[in-house]
């Protein structure tokens, strides 16, 4: 069952348009993150869920309504922006307790209510605090416990936790994970930052240009992306161009960067064809040099601790591999084999030219 069904919406600012015929379904209880570069058009679409926007052309639902047209207050929606909009001058418990006191609920639904809450988002204890008091993770906390205290359908999050630090930003990426698998509430995530929507999301929309380039579980838009800039923008990779040298059954070779790459046949194709393909890094292997692979010098190693990257040079370009483990650092000049397993290479789509 889906929760949101964007049906090929369009949003335009005069001539330019920001979001391009996307079609989108996202689940009942998933986490399901937009991402992408800034300007992208993600968090357009995110203000056309929440109703802040309306689409240009197409529709939105929720739960199956249409909501073009309906008002944010109107929709089973609520928002957390990376500005949070707390209210400086009441309580933790008075800033969580703010919409349903407007909902003018019983007292005693609105105590169990804002103390279940606050429970979840572990500040059981800070309810007298006031806002201004607390830490930023912990008023993001409270922004959190405000938005789902109205159970809302689908909980809608603009780049919560761009403001914080990245100790702080793993803790609370943690903790947001843990609140929606506890509620099976649907959240709808905004972010430019690859590793935070890998780290929380069942699935992921990758936006470039207005439109939706890829969407997928983190793990088959990193191991199987489809095009140029999906490859590029989740994770780092190895991105090439060239032509079909040579087909056999299961295999092809593939001449580019002034190499003879070695890939898994994955479809027809004939000599001379063009192709685009994407290379991870961790999946080059190293080796001494004059080992069963191909012989390239190596430009420069950088060394981050767990992993180390290197960059050879092969005669139409460079190659990135990287390590892990103890292997003894190389040195900048060093001649060093470098293979991996055809089906390591992913065939992508788009301008082949």
């Amino acid at each position: 069952m889906n929760d949101v069904v964007l049906d090929h919406v369009e949003r335009r600012f005069g001539d330019a348009s920001v979001v391009r015929g996307v079609d989108l379904a996202i689940r009942q209880g998933e986490f399901f993150s937009l991402l992408g570069p800034s300007g992208c058009g993600k968090t357009t679409t995110l203000r056309m869920i929440a109703g802040l926007e309306e689409p240009s052309s197409g529709t939105v639902s929720i739960r199956g309504e249409r909501m073009n047209g309906v008002p944010i207050n109107k929709r089973p929606t609520n928002l957390v922006f990376q500005k949070l909009a707390l209210f400086p001058h009441l309580s933790v418990w008075e800033n969580v307790a703010f919409g349903l006191k407007l909902k003018k609920l019983p007292e005693a639904e609105i105590r169990s209510r804002v103390g279940e809450m606050l429970d979840m988002v572990r500040l059981s204890g800070f309810e007298s605090r006031a806002v201004t008091s607390l830490s930023g993770g912990q008023q993001q906390r409270v922004a959190i416990a405000r938005a789902i205290v109205n159970k809302p359908a689908v909980l809608l999050l603009d780049e919560p936790l761009g403001a914080l630090d990245l100790k702080l930003q793993t803790h609370l990426q943690e903790e947001l994970r843990r609140i929606q698998r506890e509620l099976a509430m649907t959240f709808v995530y905004v972010t430019h930052n690859q590793t935070e929507a890998m780290a929380m999301s069942d699935r992921i929309g990758v936006m470039n240009g207005g439109r939706l380039e890829q969407v997928g579980a983190p793990a088959d838009l990193y191991l199987r992306p489809q095009t140029e800039f999906v490859a590029g923008f989740v994770g780092q990779t190895n991105l090439a161009k060239g032509r079909i040298a040579a087909v056999g059954d299961t295999t092809v070779t593939i001449d580019a960067l002034g190499l003879q790459i070695a890939a898994q046949r994955t479809g027809p194709v004939q000599v001379g064809d063009p192709v685009a393909f994407s290379l991870r890094p961790e999946q080059v292997r190293i080796s001494p040099a004059g080992t069963g692979g191909i012989d390239l010098p190596l430009i420069d190693a950088t060394f981050f601790g767990a992993t180390a990257t290197y960059r050879l040079q092969a005669p139409g370009g460079i190659l990135t591999a990287q390590t892990q483990g103890e292997m003894q650092m190389l040195g900048a000049g060093q001649t060093v084999s470098v293979s991996w397993p055809a089906e390591a290479v992913v065939f992508l789509k788009g301008d082949l030219s």
